[in-house]
C-alpha cells in the first residue's frame, strides 16, 4: 500500500473532516472513495476539453465562417511569383 501526501487549504480540511465524521469513517476512507470514483470515470477526449472550456480552464474560439481551404490560397495567391519575398526583402532593408 502506498501513501499519498498532498496540500489543502484548512478550508478542504476542514469540510473533508465534518463529512467523514458525519457518516463515521476515517478520513482516509473518504478520501480515498473520492480518488477512485475520479480516476474510475472514463472521459473522451472531448467530454474533457468541453469541461474544461465550461470551466474557463481553456479559451475556445471557433474559426469563422467562410475561412478558405489551402486548395482556394493557393488559386488565390497563383501568379504572385516573387512578389511577396521580394517585399519582405525590401521591409527588412535587404535591397
Amino acid at each position: 500500500m502506498k501513501q499519498l501526501i498532498t496540500r489543502i487549504d484548512d478550508e478542504l480540511h476542514a469540510r473533508l473532516k465534518a463529512r467523514a465524521e458525519a457518516e463515521g469513517r476515517s478520513m482516509n476512507d473518504l478520501v480515498t472513495e473520492a480518488l477512485r470514483d475520479v480516476v474510475a470515470q472514463v472521459e473522451s477526449h472531448a467530454d474533457w476539453k468541453q469541461r474544461l472550456i465550461v470551466d474557463g480552464r481553456i479559451a475556445h474560439v471557433e474559426p469563422p465562417e467562410g475561412v478558405p481551404t489551402l486548395d482556394e490560397i493557393e488559386e488565390l495567391s497563383r501568379g504572385w511569383g516573387t512578389a511577396v519575398s521580394e517585399g519582405l526583402d525590401w521591409t527588412r532593408g535587404e535591397r
